[in-house]
């Protein structure tokens, strides 16, 4: 895959980083966002997801500095910040100021590969995006992906494409202070061009899945924001891990609610309080979807894919409550378009995109009659996407 994006390439990058520095850059580096297709809300339960690196993503230029300073300029945002990587645990920059939530992501990356015990270089950057924020697309994970492969790069370590996805993990765990999975970070790091990836959570075991033949993944903006480390998120992982403090009581040696198949939750259900009941009931019934849709990607079944993701939908509307009006509207639109076989929201939810499984000569008319049928009913001029399921992140040297 290309390293160039949409919004800006490489000439761009060397352009603006001249201007900003007064050098060339020394190296290149991107990072995909990614889409979910089914496991939703279940990485952080030790379960099994299938994503996908989609063609948009974040891209960088970077030079390495001989200070232990890093300085970086969002050109999206137009703001630059510079930190000592020898104080990356004030979060502060070299002002005193506390770090800007965007510089965090990159700042963490630091320290986490700092803590595992790799050299990290100074270095000046500038990098832009074209993976919508706040769309459930895993902006972040990218930005910290695509600095975690610069760092390899000009560190000549031999970390793995799982490793870097762990240690970019820890960074916003540990530093940014959200509690997300892996799954986000690993699609970034290690997606293949045209397929999905089925990857367990728990065995970290994970391969590659063609996408069905003659299918597109189109991504629907629903123009709604959320901010991933709000209390709705952590709130439902806590809601998960009291399910399984209570079904420990009857099911020794409980780890996660990987270890327990929803009909052993229904016997159990008179047990639980409604909320932990509920948020369990779909993570047990998401992971069996998941292996339901392995077998239909095996057959190269987008019917069965289509119709498991419609059924996912319905589960985060109703059991997980993550959906809003504006994403339920957009996948009961896509039942009366044809050449859809399936819309579930994807992402943490509370706003963000919806990911459609659409027949490929079909894509421009669904994103066309989506788009209509969206704005005559809300008044939203939403964005969509026709996207290809990507390579992982990569650098390269001039």
């Amino acid at each position: 895959m290309s390293t160039k994006i949409s919004m800006i390439g490489e000439t761009s990058l060397d352009l603006r980083f001249f201007q900003l520095f007064g050098s060339a850059p020394r190296l290149y580096g991107h990072a995909p966002g990614r889409v979910n297709l089914l496991g939703e809300h279940v990485d952080y339960n030790q379960g099994v997801v299938l994503p996908a690196a989609i063609d948009r993503q974040v891209c960088l230029a970077a030079a390495p500095t001989r200070e232990r300073m890093v300085t970086l300029h969002a050109l999206d945002l137009d703001q630059r910040i510079s930190f000592s990587l020898d104080d990356l645990e004030k979060r502060q920059d070299l002002d005193g100021l506390p770090l800007s939530s965007w510089a965090q992501y990159p700042a963490g990356v630091a320290w986490a590969l700092q803590e595992a015990g790799l050299a990290v270089q100074g270095m000046q950057a500038v990098y832009t995006s074209d993976v919508p924020i706040g769309a459930g697309l895993s902006s972040s994970a990218a930005v910290e992906v695509a600095f975690a492969a610069a760092w390899r790069l000009l560190g000549g370590w031999k970390t793995s494409g799982l490793a870097l996805a762990q240690l970019c993990q820890r960074a916003e765990n540990a530093y940014v202070g959200v509690s997300s999975g892996l799954m986000d970070q690993f699609a970034s790091a290690c997606g293949v061009r045209d397929h999905l990836l089925y990857f367990d959570t728990r065995s970290l075991e994970h391969r590659p899945l063609p996408l069905p033949r003659g299918t597109a993944i189109v991504i629907a903006d629903s123009g709604v924001r959320r901010t991933l480390a709000t209390s709705a998120y952590n709130e439902r992982r806590q809601a998960c891990e009291e399910a399984v403090r209570l079904l420990g009581k009857y099911k020794p040696g409980l780890q996660s609610l990987r270890d327990i198949t929803s009909v052993e939750l229904a016997a159990y259900a008179q047990e639980l309080p409604e909320i932990p009941r509920k948020r369990a009931e779909h993570v047990t019934k998401e992971i069996l979807r998941v292996e339901q849709a392995v077998s239909a990607l095996e057959h190269q079944d987008a019917r069965q894919l289509g119709a498991l993701m419609y059924s996912t939908h319905r589960s985060l509307r109703d059991l997980y409550e993550v959906s809003c009006p504006e994403l339920d509207l957009l996948v009961q639109i896509t039942r009366d378009i044809p050449g859809c076989y399936g819309a579930r929201l994807t992402g943490a939810g509370f706003g963000g995109c919806t990911v459609n499984l659409v027949e490929r000569e079909a894509a421009e008319s669904f994103t066309r009659l989506l788009h209509d049928e969206y704005l005559r009913q809300t008044g939203r001029d939403t964005a969509i996407y026709v996207c290809q399921a990507a390579d992982g992140a990569s650098a390269h040297k001039l």
